[in-house]
């Protein structure tokens, strides 16, 4: 895909760096492994090294923590004071409750009632107050309110400044810790992640290729891209609810279609196998949005990866019991 000239603001490596110097001792330095087993070494040719940055063992299980506590670390006095406000299906939620407790301001999180009762208690056990709606859409309304009325800091799950330069430390450590890579490739919800990856990863190595990686059923980003501007989609359907922005947003998607190759789907029961497989080879347990990229690998990208040197961001694992050994069970046998 042509990468067309934009005017829009990015994440500069000088900021991405500052960033990480901010966030040093707060989050964790996220281990790489390198797959080699099972369907790696069954499916792909011998020539190909997979690599899976392990962020689901960042401070509470996912990367949004990185976003979450750059963001509160900005606001002033005043700020601070009246609290913070975020929207979420429970990731995020986690992540803000966390970083709210640890910077000594209150947070209210906007859920979905189909979030996983065990993000949900993973919110109170952070001191955040919880409040659930019938749907991301009405969590994010319900927290936009929330901004006017009680004049709280909106900390976003995936748009701004903050949020990127937050989530690009994943790919500076990245670069360091896996040199010459022919290709990242990064799960999309909101396209916070990728965004502040691929300006990592571009800036250092133009040559490496990054792709985002999407569900038929929340492909925001998917169609901005072909949209040419950020798109809306009318309902959320896949089981991978951590990538279930309803929504693309301008900054988000500027940053992304600057710097992100491509971005592919893959379908639910690709995101099963792919639980399966990492359960089963690598003994992790990742959530569906975490097995995004490893599903895209086995899947729409096998032909442009093989053979190549490829990293796969394994994104969280937020997940109650139940729902992994179905989603498993469901994957190991198709």
């Amino acid at each position: 895909m042509d990468t067309p000239t934009f005017s829009s603001p990015y994440p500069s490596l000088d900021q991405l760096r500052r960033t990480a110097d901010r966030l040093h001792g707060k989050v964790l330095e996220t281990p790489v492994w390198r797959w080699q087993t099972g369907i790696v070494e069954r499916a792909l040719a011998p020539s190909t090294e997979v690599w899976l940055k392990l962020e689901l063992f960042q401070r509470t299980g996912t990367f949004k923590l990185r976003g979450a506590l750059n963001s509160i670390g900005a606001m002033d006095a005043g700020a601070m004071a009246r609290g913070v406000v975020a929207a979420s299906a429970g990731n995020h939620a986690i992540a803000v409750a966390y970083a709210a407790k640890v910077a000594g301001t209150h947070a209210k999180v906007c859920m979905p009632r189909s979030a996983s009762p065990m993000r949900i208690a993973a919110c109170e056990a952070e001191g955040a107050q919880v409040l659930l709606v019938d749907s991301v859409h009405e969590a994010f309304a319900l927290a936009l309110r929330l901004v006017e009325e009680e004049r709280r800091t909106m900390i976003h799950p995936f748009d701004g400044p903050l949020t990127a330069e937050g989530t690009g430390t994943v790919g500076l450590e990245l670069m360091r810790q896996v040199p010459n890579l022919d290709a990242v490739v990064v799960p999309v919800g909101g396209g916070g992640l990728c965004a502040g990856i691929a300006a990592a990863v571009k800036q250092i190595n133009p040559d490496c290729l990054v792709f985002g990686i999407e569900p038929y059923g929340a492909d925001a980003m998917y169609r901005s891209f072909r949209a040419g501007e950020p798109a809306k989609l009318d309902k959320v359907d896949t089981i991978a609810d951590s990538l279930g922005a309803p929504y693309a947003l301008p900054y988000s998607y500027g940053v992304c279609r600057r710097f992100v190759d491509d971005i592919v789907r893959v379908w639910d029961e690709e995101l099963c196998r792919a639980m399966a497989h990492l359960y089963q080879d690598m003994k992790l347990v990742a959530e569906p949005a975490a097995a995004a990229a490893t599903a895209a690998l086995l899947g729409p990208l096998r032909s442009r990866l093989d053979g190549k040197r490829v990293a796969l961001v394994v994104c969280g694992s937020n997940i109650d019991s139940q729902r992994f050994s179905e989603w498993v069970a469901r994957g190991a046998a198709t």
